[in-house]
């Protein structure tokens, strides 16, 4: 019998963790392992909607705009993530982590706000564990060349990116236990089989 966790993963762009997520879904498809996955922003129909809206190349929102169409699409999600809470695993491409750091890291908003609204929203809704997949500027670049599309938050400058990755290390380095932090610089496929190891050792 599987522990039901929530497991995110996170990583800024080119960083391999969807297609990571996706894996670790089949993984668990084969066990006859009850999941769901879900990414942010989107996931709920309603969710969808406001991520169109926010990773629209024609949108310009200020930072505080941004914040908070993020923290609302957070929202409906919430109401199906609350309803496989502890009764499925739950894999999220996002979460948030992403929120401290693209929104404070990157663009400088106050972190005190994101969590206020983060913790109204969660209540007990806890984070089990979170795989961080970094990248270097390098192989950043060249994976986001291969994008058929791309979409607001993937046209920043190298900066923005090099800001929200450290970011995300502070974050790990805080909560070491619960983060396994995955060079994706490295082999793709020895990359999987290390997520895929630690996931059956979680569940």
């Amino acid at each position: 019998m599987s522990k039901k966790l929530v497991i995110v993963f996170e990583g800024i762009e080119g960083s391999g963790k969807s297609y990571h997520l996706n894996e670790v879904s089949k993984h668990l498809k084969k066990k006859n392992i009850d999941h769901i996955k879900i990414r942010e922003p989107g996931g709920s129909q309603n969710s969808e909607k406001i991520r169109k809206l926010i990773l629209n190349n024609k949108s310009s929102f200020n930072k505080e705009t941004d914040l908070l169409l993020y923290l609302a699409a957070r929202s409906e999600n919430l109401l199906l993530l609350k309803k496989y809470y502890k009764k499925k695993i739950i894999l999220i491409d996002r979460f948030v982590d992403s929120t401290i750091a693209y929104q404070h890291y990157g663009l400088g908003v106050n972190l005190k706000l994101i969590k206020f609204i983060n913790n109204y929203l969660l209540k007990k809704f806890k984070v089990n564990f979170t795989f961080l997949n970094i990248v270097n500027k390098k192989n950043m670049i060249k994976r986001l060349k291969l994008r058929k599309s791309l979409n607001r938050y993937d046209k920043f400058n190298n900066n923005f990116y090099q800001k929200v990755q450290k970011g995300f290390m502070r974050l790990a380095k805080r909560k070491i236990k619960k983060y396994k932090i995955v060079n994706s610089n490295l082999d793709i496929s020895y990359n999987k089989s290390l997520i895929l190891n630690k996931i059956d050792k979680l569940i």
